[in-house]
C-alpha cells in the first residue's frame, strides 16, 4: 500500500509501506551508507528503535543467514529502502530479507527516494520520525531507555581461556564477545544492572560494550565504573568509549546526524597512520572535557575531527568510537583487541604493543 515517510522537521516522502496493522510507528531516523552488512545493522542493539534508510540502491540480494546475527531478533523499529528484490543469491542464506522483515513484523518502505531522505537528515540532524498510511508530524519527545530494552538480564559465561574477561553489557554485539574467544579468553557478560558482580569474579580485563541512546542516562553507574577501570585493564568500545569518558570527568555531547556506515577514515594520533572503521553513534566525547581526567586523544575522525579513541597516560585504558569487530565493515582495526590482550599479560606496558 501507499504510506508516508514523515520527518519531525516537516519532510514528507511517499512509497510503499508493508507494516501490520494500520497505526503509525515512530522512532529515531538515520542511515547507513554501507552496500552491505543489512542484517548485522538490523540485529545491532545499538540501532534499538530507530529507522534505519540504507542508501545503497538495492539492498537484500544475498538474503538473510542464521550466522551473520548481532543478537537474537531485529532491534530496529522500521527500514527504508529504494529496493527490495523478493530473490536472493547466496548459497548461504535461508531467507529473503523481505519475508525476514515480515516474520519479524518490522514495518519497511520501497520505493522512496532515499538519497532525498539523507540530505533532510543532514541538513536537519537525526530526528523522530514515522512511517504511517496517512501523512502526519511525529512527536517530537527525545527516546529514552533503549539501554534497558537490549541488555541482558542475567549473567552468560563462554569460552575457557586462561585469561578472563568480563564484559558489561548495555547493548553487546554478539561480534565483540566472539573477538574475544578468538583470543583464548574466558568470557563472562554481565549486565549494567549488576555491576556488583565484578566483585565477585576474579577478572584480568573488563570490557565496557557499545549500546543505543545517550550515555548519560547511565549518569548512577559512573562511580562504580571509575572504580573498576581504574584498578583494571579495561577497553570501551563505542557508549563504553563515552562512559569512560564520563567517568573519569569528561563529557559527551550529540552529533547533528551521527556516524553510520563502514568506510570512516579513523587517524591513531599514536602512529600516524589512518584505517577504516565501522561506526554507529549519535554521541561523541568533547576533547576540550578531557582536561585533568588522565586520558588523552588515540584516534581522530579525518572527516570531521572528532574524537574517535582514548588512552589513559598512566593507566592501560583505552577505547574506541569505532567498531574493532567490524561486521559490517573493514578488519582494519581488529588489532585493537590485541593490544588490549597485550595490556592485560603485561599491565601498563599496552603502548608497546600494535
Amino acid at each position: 500500500m501507499t504510506g508516508y515517510l514523515c520527518l519531525e522537521n516537516g519532510s514528507i516522502f511517499k512509497g510503499e509501506v508493508i507494516m501490520e496493522g494500520s497505526d503509525p510507528i515512530q522512532g529515531e531516523i538515520v542511515f547507513f551508507t554501507g552496500m552491505t552488512g543489512y542484517q548485522e545493522v538490523l540485529t545491532d542493539p545499538s540501532y534499538k528503535d530507530q529507522i534505519v534508510v540504507f542508501t545503497y540502491p538495492l539492498i537484500g540480494q544475498y538474503g538473510v543467514n542464521e550466522d551473520d546475527s548481532e543478537s537474537d531478533e531485529p532491534q530496529v523499529k522500521g527500514v527504508i529502502m529504494l529496493n527490495l528484490p523478493d530473490t536472493y543469491s547466496h548459497y548461504h542464506a535461508t531467507s529473503s530479507l523481505k519475508d525476514y522483515l515480515e516474520k519479524w513484523k518490522i514495518p519497511f518502505m520501497t520505493g522512496v527516494d532515499t538519497r532525498e531522505v539523507v540530505k533532510a537528515i543532514r541538513e536537519g540532524g537525526s530526528q523522530n520520525a514515522c512511517i504511517s498510511y496517512t501523512e502526519m508530524v511525529p512527536e517530537k519527545e527525545k527516546l529514552t531507555g533503549q539501554i534497558e530494552k537490549v541488555a541482558l538480564t542475567e549473567i552468560r559465561q563462554m569460552g575457557s581461556g586462561s585469561k578472563h574477561i568480563a564484559v558489561v553489557d548495555f547493548g553487546v554485539k554478539k561480534s565483540i564477545v566472539s573477538s574475544l574467544l578468538e583470543m583464548d579468553c574466558l568470557v563472562t557478560v554481565i549486565p549494567f544492572r549488576q555491576l556488583e558482580m565484578l566483585d565477585q569474579l576474579s577478572i584480568d580485563g573488563l570490557v565496557l560494550s557499545n549500546g543505543p541512546g545517550d550515555p548519560k542516562e547511565m549518569m548512577t553507574l559512573l562511580p562504580r565504573l571509575k572504580e573498576k577501570i581504574m584498578g583494571i585493564p579495561t577497553l570501551g568500545i563505542c557508549l563504553g568509549h563515552q562512559l569512560i569518558a564520563l567517568a573519569l570527568g569528561g563529557d559527551t555531547e550529540r552529533l547533528l546526524f551521527g556516524h553510520r556506515g563502514a568506510n570512516h577514515p579513523v587517524m591513531d594520533h599514536q602512529t600516524g597512520e589512518v584505517f577504516i572503521t565501522s561506526q554507529n553513534h549519535n554521541y561523541v566525547v568533547n576533547k576540550e572535557s578531557l582536561v585533568g581526567t588522565g586520558l588523552e586523544p588515540r584516534f581522530i575522525n579525518v572527516n570531521d575531527g572528532s574524537l574517535e579513541g582514548l588512552q589513559h597516560k598512566d593507566k592501560p585504558i583505552l577505547s574506541a568510537q569505532f567498531h574493532p569487530e567490524a561486521r559490517p565493515g573493514p578488519e582494519d582495526a581488529s588489532w585493537i583487541f590485541k593490544q588490549f590482550y597485550q595490556s592485560i599479560k603485561q599491565p601498563g606496558r599496552e603502548k608497546l604493543y600494535a
